[in-house]
């Protein structure tokens, strides 16, 4: 709710100190954000952890899902990769249920949505730039920078496309981190809006607004059923993407 007594969409997103810590001048205060980083880690592993360690031969819940996790991660990372590239399957699994959960998560009411915030989605975009990189140049040395030479190219056209390339390849965080961002940011305004569409429409009184509430309440279930949908594939937009940008480090070149 907005100080006035209104309804703010934007609010919901206010990151606000819990424990306000400042050595040196420097801000780092324990936040409502840091406080569901640290939930949404401690739901992904008790899940993993109680999964994996019960090991039966007919599984029940939470070893399924476990299982339903690691085998779509991998089969994910093995279509795009090859086998070769299991040897980042730690990483690309830890992303992928990071964000997976963070915006499950970020649906309960009361709670936060960590990846609505562009400051989180940056920072797993920069982690996933910089891997690619510092893999890409330890592994394959001045051949890594092959990515930004296209093959057959004329001679008079490659510094054009060495030029594309290299914007291209220093747009990827970019996307990477605004497509996430955005869509969480999207989705829970316009469940908000709509939630406080009948808030408002049942305060007023009226009898005409009683019979129109809910038509914005109807429209509400059907955009959360679709935020669930949304939070899944945004998931696993980031991984397939990450798996894309690894690959380049592992095969550099055209």
């Amino acid at each position: 709710m907005a100080a006035g007594g209104g309804i703010d969409p934007i609010h919901q997103f206010h990151i606000a100190p819990i424990v306000e810590l400042k050595p040196f001048g420097i801000d780092l205060s324990f936040t409502n954000t840091s406080l569901w980083m640290v939930i949404v880690l401690a739901v992904v592993s008790a899940i993993m952890v109680y999964g994996s360690s019960q090991r039966a031969v007919v599984p029940g819940r939470l070893q399924s899902l476990a299982e339903i996790m690691y085998e779509f991660v991998a089969s994910t990372m093995t279509g795009v990769m090859g086998k070769e590239g299991l040897k980042f399957f730690p990483f690309v699994f830890s992303l992928f249920t990071f964000v997976l959960a963070s915006n499950l998560l970020g649906l309960l009411p009361g709670s936060f949505t960590v990846t609505s915030q562009i400051i989180v989605t940056a920072a797993l975009a920069l982690l996933v730039i910089s891997i690619v990189v510092i893999y890409g140049v330890v592994k394959h040395g001045s051949h890594f920078f092959g990515l930004f030479v296209p093959s057959g190219v004329p001679g008079w056209l490659l510094p054009f496309m060495v030029l594309i390339e290299a914007v291209s390849f220093l747009s990827r965080p970019v996307s990477l981190s605004l497509r996430l961002f955005g869509n969480m940011l999207a989705g829970h305004i316009a469940l908000k809006v709509f939630g406080g569409f009948v808030v408002v429409l049942l305060g007023s009184g009226a009898v005409l607004n009683y019979a129109i509430a809910p038509l914005p309440l109807l429209l509400a279930v059907a955009l959360t059923a679709l935020e669930v949908l949304v939070a899944a594939l945004q998931a696993y937009v980031f991984a397939i993407l990450t798996c894309v940008y690894l690959n380049d480090a592992l095969h550099p070149g055209h």
